[in-house]
């Protein structure tokens, strides 16, 4: 206890200058609140329609006002302590049930609700919006859930939610954690029909992956800082991150159709497939910043670099919770064997979903396959606008 301790403190004393500057950083760029937040999820574009399908079959379509009030729920979240991407997939598993996420008045209970900015009329006893939250149950007035903002706050809760400390939000449910996502949903909403949420899990999953494309976030909070990491050896090398003759090339960065959903999407990687079990080796000397399992990326190792006197990262994902070798803060070399090849996550088949980060942990990616072309680490063909990969037994 005594060692882990000391551990800490010397971590902390190395550390101090760089969270000087990071709390420096967030005063001029209110951009990076998001990335720092407890979920790490940041949103990019937002379509004009998103085709999606439940847990029992049913495939319908989102138009792009539900999935800017999807973009809302994600951002407020991201800006919440505590929230991480299992509390946003919960609250967009609860605003999708009652809602379809549209931001409902209710004029039948209260009529002045239909002066407000709404996306239709509900008529579910005296419930409004996103939430079908109720004024008479103390969740705030007709003007304050009328504003799909502080509807999402309110859904999630906690210290600094607008209901606290009654009635609960998401931060407010003991152990919630540990709970199932639809049984989270529950406790919040305490509907008559509890079962109901569990039907809209992957329909959120899609919303948050689409949205989010391309975000290195874990579900929980991380044990050591996401952002640029101290004292990070200048690395000499750079290797390709599977063994020789042990994978195939299946997708490329870019746009391409989605193989799940069958929509263009933008891939943020560049995957090889590989058998189950394979070793995923760190591509080159630096600092493990996240080791975590996370939603769409399942099992998740992302590591911190100096090449050429600047900060990359790189990203290795969909491996089983099993197969993940190393921890946060942990110093790996080239070529070591870090993790491996799984399919969890958001995954077809098992693959490696291999991502470049120039800038560090929550930098913006880039074609993963140039960068291994680049440091003489593989020879691959230039990156194109890959197909699918399902049919090659890995893929996403």
């Amino acid at each position: 206890m005594m060692k882990k301790l000391a551990i800490a403190v010397v971590a902390l004393m190395l550390l101090a200058p760089t969270l000087g500057l990071v709390t420096v950083g967030l005063v001029v760029n209110p951009t990076a609140i998001a990335c720092l937040a407890s979920s790490g999820l940041t949103v990019g574009n937002v379509p004009d329609s998103l085709v999606v399908t439940t847990a029992n079959g049913e495939t319908f379509t989102l138009n792009k006002q539900q999935l800017t009030h999807a973009a809302t729920i994600i951002t407020v979240g991201s800006s919440i302590d505590g929230v991480t991407r299992d509390a946003i997939q919960i609250a967009l598993m609860a605003a999708l049930t009652e809602s379809t996420l549209r931001q409902l008045a209710n004029t039948g209970a209260y009529p002045e609700s239909g002066s407000y900015p709404n996306d239709g009329n509900g008529s579910d006893h005296d419930s409004l919006g996103l939430f079908q939250m109720r004024p008479q149950s103390g969740w705030g007035s007709i003007a304050e859930l009328m504003e799909p903002e502080y509807q999402a706050k309110a859904f999630f809760g906690g210290p600094t939610g607008p209901n606290y400390p009654s009635p609960r939000g998401l931060l407010d449910i003991p152990g919630w954690q540990s709970m199932g996502k639809g049984e989270v949903a529950q406790a919040v909403e305490v509907s008559a029909y509890p079962d109901r949420y569990n039907n809209y899990e992957p329909v959120a999953e899609t919303i948050l992956t689409t949205l989010t494309r391309g975000t290195l976030a874990a579900t929980t909070t991380p044990t050591a800082p996401a952002s640029p990491v101290v004292d990070v050896a200048e690395a000499s090398r750079v290797v390709f991150p599977l063994p020789e003759g042990t994978w195939v090339h299946t997708s490329d960065f870019g746009p391409r159709t989605d193989p799940l959903t069958g929509e263009s999407a933008f891939h943020s990687g560049t995957d090889f497939a590989a058998p189950d079990g394979t070793p995923i080796l760190a591509a080159a000397d630096g600092v493990v910043t996240v080791a975590e399992f996370s939603g769409g990326y399942g099992g998740l190792i992302v590591i911190e670099h100096r090449l050429g006197g600047v900060t990359v990262a790189t990203g290795y994902a969909h491996m089983w919770q099993h197969g993940i070798h190393v921890t946060v803060g942990e110093r790996v070399v080239a070529g070591q064997h870090i993790g491996d090849v799984g399919s969890s996550g958001r995954s077809t088949g098992p693959h490696l979903h291999f991502e470049v980060r120039p800038g560090g942990t929550n930098g913006e990616a880039v074609d993963a396959a140039k960068w291994l072309n680049d440091h003489d680490a593989a020879d691959l063909p230039e990156a194109t606008a890959g197909a699918g990969c399902s049919a090659l037994g890995g893929g996403l």
